[in-house]
């Protein structure tokens, strides 16, 4: 009896990293969100082969995660730094929940290296908890565990049959 099965080749997930599933991808996207944006201060903070950090920021470049912006100190020819855009300000979750796993299941006995907290926009909140990832359904159900979720077909799904 053949079932028909989604494509696991028209997967987001799949594209998602095809971006940035490479180890030095997401640690650029990490200092980037910590206010790393010239070369220099990735390849000083990571500690990564220039030729290799050249290429990772192309390929993040290319994707629209990061773009280049034009800058020139006195005397010196004109050089890029590299901002996160909104597509790569929004892998910001995509971290936290990296790093909750990682705290989760990997951490030094002493404990987590570091602890993601809200900082307050203004005065008006002093907040400064740590932040979790919560699974939410658009329904407004939280805290789900990773059993009560499921993936089904969207819209753009594709099928393979299988026997």
């Amino acid at each position: 009896m053949e079932t028909r099965r989604i494509d696991p080749v028209n997967c987001s997930v799949a594209r998602a990293l095809s971006v940035v599933g490479e180890r030095w991808s997401l640690l650029i996207v990490r200092e980037a969100l910590d206010g790393a944006r010239r070369f220099g201060e990735f390849h000083s903070r990571l500690g990564i082969a220039r030729n290799l950090l050249a290429t990772r920021l192309e390929t993040l470049v290319n994707a629209g995660v990061m773009h280049r912006v034009p800058y020139q100190e006195p005397g010196d020819r004109q050089r890029f730094a590299y901002e996160l855009t909104e597509q790569g300000r929004a892998l910001r979750p995509t971290l936290v929940a990296l790093l909750e796993w990682g705290d989760t299941y990997l951490a030094d006995p002493q404990g987590p290296s570091v602890i993601v907290r809200h900082r307050p926009v203004d005065d008006a909140i002093s907040c400064d908890e740590p932040v979790k990832i919560v699974l939410q359904c658009a329904a407004g159900h939280s805290h789900l565990a990773p059993e009560d979720v499921c993936r089904t077909p969207g819209p753009g799904a594709r099928f393979v049959e299988s026997s």
